[in-house]
């Protein structure tokens, strides 16, 4: 076996491993079947946050669709952060058209804190529900979204309730990364130590809808926790988990809808925004790096130039024993065939296209360069999210005027 082949082999183990995990972890990841039904007097009060900055052309669709979910106890709060946009005007005729509606006032953004995490904190003081859900002004909700995450809290015995939804990509840039979500989520979280343990390392959650019953909100310090971070979908369940509370993911596709960015260069600066720090360490991001271009980007590469060298005279490499290597050749094409199936299951799964599957590859050097420019970005302090830029001592520059967090 020569050197290629143990490479080969190697990365036949690593893809071995992801898919076992992906199958492993689908048996727990499940939408949820548990409606909550409760009985005389025992309904719960939701409050439902929606952070809003410019987002006239979301805003009203969202409010409109988590009115509209058949739970009696509900009232819709939405912070408007500083919008320069209509997203005033349309709030004040939703407030008008339904009492369930109320904005909390607006502050100027307190030193060190980032945009959405201080909307959510004060958000979160004014709330008057037993259970808060956290969701983003782009997210739609199905009509019983908010009886299948209480049925799924109540099963779970859990504090804390994330979903996942179905994720809406209109262009190629969005396709090829953001399925990457449920690759890496399914790949190497286990999900079996995360519900039977309140390990902090095992959390996963989703920044796009997170509901919370207020007594674990209030132990886990809330949004102040975090102030300062962008990946409030990693932070805030582990903060629960610190506290004492359970928390649990589950599949939301069928009960929630997200087109979370549009096009490459916003589906790029979205995902660098936070990419690095919902790793967390250099030391990971390398050990993932090599293993994903160990194990999902050389067999491609192999199997495409030995398809070259065959077909054509002008590739040298078809005189080398590495590309004629049966062996090697068997292993690389094991890998491939694999990972089509992999991303099948879960393009099927997450109501995604199943092209994405023959250009695996390429979806993950894409998020491969996505999280080393996020790390460059983290280490320059200037990461940004719409018109903010923390920099590494928590001072954001907005339109060219120093002010506190982002």
């Amino acid at each position: 076996m020569n050197e290629v082949s143990i490479i080969l082999a190697i990365g036949l183990i690593f893809t071995l491993i992801a898919l076992a995990m992906t199958l492993w972890n689908l048996r727990y990841y499940r939408r949820s079947d548990a409606q909550w039904r409760p009985g005389a007097g025992a309904v719960p009060f939701i409050s439902v946050c929606v952070p809003a900055r410019n987002e006239a052309t979301n805003i009203e669709a969202c409010v409109r669709s988590i009115l509209a979910n058949d739970w009696p106890n509900i009232e819709v709060l939405v912070y408007d952060d500083q919008s320069t946009d209509a997203t005033p005007q349309i709030l004040a005729r939703l407030i008008e058209s339904d009492a369930r509606v109320r904005t909390v006032e607006s502050r100027p953004l307190p030193e060190g804190w980032n945009g959405k995490q201080h909307a959510c904190w004060r958000m979160a003081q004014a709330a008057a529900g037993e259970w808060m859900t956290f969701t983003d002004a782009d997210v739609r909700f199905a009509p019983d979204c908010l009886r299948r995450a209480l049925g799924s809290a109540t099963v779970l015995n859990a504090g804390l309730v994330s979903a996942f939804p179905r994720q809406i990509m209109g262009t190629v840039g969005e396709a090829l990364a953001i399925p990457m979500i449920f690759f890496i989520l399914l790949s190497y979280l286990p999900f079996a130590k995360m519900r039977g343990t309140t390990d902090v390392s095992a959390s996963a959650g989703c920044g796009q809808f997170l509901c919370i019953r207020r007594d674990a909100y209030a132990a886990s310090g809330g949004h102040d926790g975090f102030k300062d971070s962008m990946h409030d979908g990693i932070k805030l369940p582990r903060a629960v988990r610190r506290a004492g509370f359970t928390t649990d993911v589950f599949d939301g596709t069928d009960v929630l809808s997200c087109r979370m960015y549009t096009g490459l260069g916003q589906t790029w600066r979205g995902f660098a925004k936070n990419a690095y720090e919902g790793l967390g360490s250099l030391g990971l991001l390398i050990f993932i790096t090599v293993v994903h271009l160990l194990a999902h980007v050389t067999p491609w590469v192999l199997l495409a130039l030995a398809a070259a060298a065959r077909a054509t005279d002008f590739v040298p490499l078809a005189r080398l024993d590495v590309l004629a290597s049966p062996l090697a050749m068997a292993l690389a094409l094991a890998c491939v065939v694999l990972q089509i199936f992999h991303r099948i299951v879960l393009a099927r799964r997450h109501a995604q296209p199943l092209w994405i599957a023959l250009v695996h590859p390429v979806g993950i050097v894409m998020m491969t360069l996505i999280q080393w420019h996020s790390l460059y970005l983290h280490l320059t302090g200037k990461r940004a999210w719409r018109g903010r830029t923390l920099g590494p001592s928590g001072v954001a520059s907005v339109g060219g005027i120093t002010r506190a967090g982002s």
